[in-house]
């Protein structure tokens, strides 16, 4: 090569500025190995995450912590009775008078006969009452079908002889909540008092279609909000509530996700199945770790753990908002590192992250040596030519 040419010189000079000026800024998918430890708590300094190194011990202690969900509908059950008629309910009455007697022998202008009567469907008019033949407006809003058999039947005595009266809600258009967001069949339900809970209202409106730990149950009642995973009140019988009349349903479709960077197959955004993803599950929907590239003995994943969880990991990382950062890391080259990420469940919003090794950051430098070394050789070989 000849150096003796100035354009020659010239370029080298750039060349090896470039090269020394771009070494600590080389490209990489994220953070080194060295760099996520440099940003960690230790015992001379405080970051603002701790490093735990991931073992199956570990993954143990956090699946024995148990399970807490975002939110709670607990504290939206109501304990009155459900399923009292109210305006706008149509009622199904039936009149049973022993001596055969009703209202007089035969058909009367009104359609009845002696004997069982069925009358004609009764709506409850915008005052609460019920109008019955020969007995005129009867309060029934606000009573049971039971207490409303009973009011009719006061009404009857004395133009009757002892008569017997039920009464049941043909048409509920009272006592009803709302069900909007991801359902089969979004509209008004009824309530009534066998089935007044939030999994009776979501199954009268024919479920959702997306896997139970994808969809939030919010309940809004008098301006306030109560919210729940679905999958919380499947299997927690104390969030599968009462509701109240006039109460709003809505289920929102919140798909779970983890995010993947680094030396893996790919860098993505997953949507998870149903069910636990463990972390080798996580892995692999990406291709593996990428074999050139990653550094084994470091497959990281960040999470905002939860403060019960930090405690039982004796781990003191000062709390965000979010929750304790952690960085959880495992060592795959260490065969007992595959039964632990076969134990790690990973959860919604965590990032897994693999550096790459110290042999993959150098040959990326010498590729570029390399290149630019090049670079100088070809104007150095034309320069000469020309001359």
């Amino acid at each position: 090569m000849n150096l003796s040419n100035p354009l020659t010189r010239s370029v080298l000079a750039l060349s090896i500025v470039a090269v020394l000026s771009g070494c600590s800024t080389l490209p990489r998918d994220g953070p080194s190995g060295q760099a996520v430890e440099r940003g960690a708590t230790s015992v001379d300094t405080q970051g603002f995450y701790q490093i735990v190194d991931l073992d199956y011990g570990a993954s143990e202690r956090i699946k024995l912590v148990p399970p807490r969900f975002l939110g709670t509908l607990a504290n939206s059950s109501v304990e009155g009775a459900s399923g009292l008629i109210g305006p706008g309910d149509v009622l199904a009455v039936s009149i049973f008078e022993p001596s055969g007697n009703l209202f007089g022998a035969g058909a009367g202008a009104s359609g009845l006969r002696s004997g069982q009567q069925q009358l004609p469907g009764i709506s409850v008019d915008s005052s609460g009452n019920a109008t019955i033949p020969f007995a005129g407006p009867v309060r029934v809003a606000g009573l049971s079908s039971t207490q409303a058999g009973a009011a009719i039947r006061r009404a009857l005595i004395g133009r009757v002889g002892n008569p017997q009266v039920t009464v049941s809600i043909a048409q509920n258009s009272f006592n009803t909540v709302n069900v909007l967001g991801d359902v089969r069949q979004p509209g008004r339900a009824p309530l009534s008092s066998n089935a007044d809970r939030i999994l009776d209202v979501i199954g009268d409106r024919g479920g959702t279609t997306r896997p139970v730990e994808d969809v939030i149950v919010n309940i809004q009642r008098d301006g306030q909000t109560y919210s729940a995973p679905l999958s919380a009140v499947t299997t927690d019988f104390r969030e599968n509530v009462r509701l109240a009349r006039g109460d709003e349903i809505n289920l929102a479709y919140r798909p779970r996700k983890f995010s993947t960077f680094g030396a893996l197959g790919a860098v993505a955004e997953v949507s998870m199945e149903p069910g636990p993803t463990t972390l080798a599950g996580a892995i692999s929907k990406v291709g593996g770790l990428n074999a050139n590239l990653a550094n084994a003995r470091s497959v990281l994943v960040f999470r905002f753990e939860r403060p019960e969880v930090a405690e039982a990991l004796g781990v003191t990382q000062a709390p965000t908002v979010r929750g304790i950062p952690i960085v959880y890391r495992l060592n795959f080259e260490d065969a007992t590192g595959l039964f632990t990420a076969g134990n790690f469940v990973i959860e919604p919003g965590d990032i897994v992250y693999v550096p790459q090794s110290g042999l993959a950051e150098m040959r990326k430098f010498f590729e570029a040596i390399q290149s630019f070394t090049r670079i100088v050789y070809d104007v150095s070989v034309t320069s000469t030519l020309q001359n």
